[in-house]
């Protein structure tokens, strides 16, 4: 019997051998990342939002005191502009069909201004932006009562439309048009005009902004989708004086903004489950109203003295 033993031992061994893919006495290479990511914490840790970046500009630049300090790189001409004359018109209907943008604002009623920030290259910027233009001028029409039927000329601010662009820059132009991206630069009925900011060697808020995200891809790559990784992202970013004021301000709710207990991903698809739960359950509501009118109408053949009211009570007592 005793000699049996170191066989039963073997057998295990090979099993578990079979079982992980590994020869005995190897040692699997570790995966950093997933190493992170199960000394990060439980299950129900919040993760990183996937579009944090969108986030973070969202609430960077509703701040008036960060917003004017766009404006001034986009216009250093106007010294006089302050935090008074400008005036928050960003569409927002997140989470509906409808379209949103990242940010406008308008200065003095004069001019309107429209900026994206996008870390994917795409010309089709273009048709978004002039959609969001076209809403934007819509609100601006409901809230002011214009009627576009009168024979009076409608008063429009003048349109400015950016685009932050994240990336690296190669031989990407200064500006994108309608006509050349989608027309080979023929002349059309309709044009639109973006202009395109990239990193530069400057120390301003938008670059900062650019940085940040430079920082953030940095980290992530690191270590994954964390808390960690965001309290990375934020340490860096005050030791290199990168957005370090709203960093530092802010820092409790810049964690906040940047994770979430669901993955987006996750968010959505709950959203549209619950959409689609409404829109089945308003179509039975609209189903069995469509029978209970039916029913009640062949009633009212059969016996042209009873009330409408009556034939329906009937048909929703069968059609319980």
């Amino acid at each position: 019997m005793a000699g049996k033993t170191p066989q039963k031992k073997s057998t295990k061994t090979q099993r578990s051998s079979k079982t992980t893919g590994r020869s005995i006495g190897k040692t699997a290479p570790v995966n950093k990342k997933d190493t992170v990511r199960k000394a990060s914490g439980t299950k129900n840790e919040p993760k990183m939002k996937r579009n944090h970046k969108d986030t973070v500009f969202t609430d960077l630049f509703t701040d008036p005191k960060y917003l004017i300090q766009m404006y001034r790189v986009l216009h250093p001409e106007d010294k006089r502009a302050g935090i008074k004359d400008l005036s928050d018109i960003t569409i927002h209907k997140a989470m509906t069909d409808s379209i949103y943008n990242d940010l406008g604002f308008s200065v003095r009623g004069s001019v309107v201004l429209l900026v994206e920030a996008q870390s994917t290259w795409t010309v089709n910027i273009i048709l978004r932006i002039l959609m969001y233009l076209v809403d934007t001028y819509n609100e601006q029409f409901k809230r002011d009562s214009v009627d576009l039927y009168s024979s009076k000329k409608a008063k429009i601010p003048k349109p400015e439309l950016y685009v932050i662009y994240t990336g690296k820059r190669g031989n990407k132009p200064d500006f994108i048009t309608f006509n050349d991206e989608f027309f080979g630069g023929k002349i059309t009925d309709v044009d639109v005009k973006v202009h395109v900011i990239y990193d530069e060697d400057k120390d301003d808020i938008i670059r900062q902004y650019i940085a940040y995200t430079r920082v953030a891809d940095e980290q992530i790559e690191k270590l994954g989708r964390t808390r960690e990784a965001v309290k990375e992202i934020i340490r860096i970013c005050k030791d290199r004086n990168i957005l370090a004021d709203y960093m530092t301000e802010r820092e409790v709710e810049v964690m906040d903004i940047m994770t979430t207990l669901f993955d987006q991903d996750e968010v959505t698809r709950r959203y549209l489950v619950n959409r689609d739960r409404e829109m089945e359950a308003k179509g039975k509501n609209k189903e069995k109203a469509d029978n209970i009118s039916k029913m009640a109408d062949f009633f009212q053949k059969q016996d042209p003295k009873l009330s409408r009211a009556a034939a329906v009570k009937m048909a929703k007592g069968i059609l319980k």
